[in-house]
């Protein structure tokens, strides 16, 4: 799928009624299966862009079309994950997993059968009976993944979906957000803060101004293909072009 961006503007407005103009005439053509990155300063208005992308708001001006339908609300065809998990506690992982798949009316035998297939590729075979406050966070975002997965949509939008992760669960769950792009072809859209995280995940690194957000500059990366066509993450992120090219990412910020 492809995902067409023209000419958006959006202003937000808080709940005191403060408005704060956050995105200003931003255009964006995404071709299908890149794992596109979004990275700019706290504020800038990331997080807006992308809920208008998942169809939760709507720009003040412009389009946002995915294979020349404009997008007016959310879809199947888009899967959302948060920062926070926003898991269901009084189910177990399994159920929180197939939760999506009941509302749309499918048989019990299928539903764990798909919840068991994504568990799987998210490497949590063995915990479907497990409550979510009995998981680690790196293990909820696992669970919150195969949810968005188990809807199979063709597009994954995540919201900072590592922030809160110590450094090493997150390098883990980088590399298999990897894998699930890989095998799955899906078109992967992420906001980070996190410039080392941008520079290995992206094939398309879009750089954002301070706010009202424009594009500043953007990148074809090839780290995370690199990573994906069985080269280590570590001997990725020592190599001098992906260090340089992280340094200069950094310095565009801190000029």
């Amino acid at each position: 799928m492809t995902l067409e961006i023209q000419r958006v503007s959006s202003t937000y407005v808080s709940g005191n009624g403060a408005a704060t103009h956050v995105l200003d005439d931003l255009s964006l053509d995404i071709a299908a299966r890149e794992f596109v990155v979004f990275l700019g300063p706290s504020g800038c208005g990331k997080t807006s862009l992308l809920n208008h992308v998942a169809g939760f708001t709507r720009p003040d001006a412009g389009r946002i079309a995915i294979d020349g339908a404009p997008i007016t609300a959310p879809g199947v065809d888009r899967g959302v994950i948060f920062q926070q998990d926003a898991l269901m506690p009084w189910l177990n992982v399994a159920d929180n997993v197939a939760f999506g798949l009941m509302l749309r009316g499918l048989a019990a035998a299928e539903r764990r059968s798909v919840a068991a297939a994504m568990l799987k590729r998210v490497e949590l075979e063995g915990f479907e009976g497990h409550r979510v406050w009995e998981l680690s966070g790196g293990m909820r975002q696992r669970v919150s993944l195969a949810r968005a997965l188990a809807a199979d949509p063709k597009m994954l939008l995540m919201d900072e979906p590592f922030a809160a992760l110590d450094a090493l669960t997150r390098e883990q769950m980088q590399t298999l957000i990897l894998r699930v792009w890989r095998d799955t072809d899906k078109q992967i859209l992420l906001v980070t803060h996190d410039i080392e995280e941008a520079v290995f995940l992206a094939t398309d690194l879009v750089m954002l101004s301070a706010r009202p957000a424009r594009i500043a500059s953007r990148l074809k990366l090839d780290f995370g293909r690199r990573y994906a066509n069985g080269e280590p993450a570590r001997q990725i992120k020592s190599d001098p072009a992906f260090i340089a090219v992280r340094e200069r990412v950094l310095a565009s910020f801190f000029q």
